[in-house]
């Protein structure tokens, strides 16, 4: 439940971030945690996700726009973009941390988060990248 915590900060703040440009966004992380009295686990796991999603951007972007066919990430809900982009930084960097669980947790934070639907269209996307991260 702690990383399910976490993943929603990473929402949060990169759904923020999408406002800001790059200079505002690193500042903006040690803005964004100065208010919160969160777990260190909890912080530590989500700074680690934020810095990574938007650091590899440039290769993440690309990577949803070919599984989702005719969907370019900035035409796409806020929400459903940064779930996506957090969750394909999961899929492909983090090797640590199993595709089954990274699906799962971008469905459910979308459910919270979004819609219903957006739940099935994050799934197909994710299982897309996740079967051709495994080949």
């Amino acid at each position: 439940m702690k990383r399910r915590k976490a993943r929603e900060y990473v929402l949060q703040y990169l759904f923020q971030a999408d406002f800001l440009d790059k200079k505002q966004r690193k500042n903006g992380l040690e803005q964004f945690w100065s208010d919160k009295k969160e777990d260190p686990e909890v912080a530590e796991f989500a700074t680690d996700l934020i810095k990574g999603t938007l650091a590899r951007l440039d290769e993440i972007d690309p990577e949803i726009e070919k599984a989702a066919e005719h969907w370019a990430p900035d035409r796409m809900a806020a929400v459903d973009r940064n779930i996506l982009r957090f969750a394909v930084y999961e899929l492909i960097f983090r090797l640590d941390i199993p595709s089954a669980v990274t699906i799962n947790e971008a469905i459910e934070i979308a459910k919270k988060y979004s819609t219903l639907e957006s739940a099935s269209f994050i799934n197909g996307i994710l299982d897309k990248i996740a079967r051709k991260v495994k080949k």
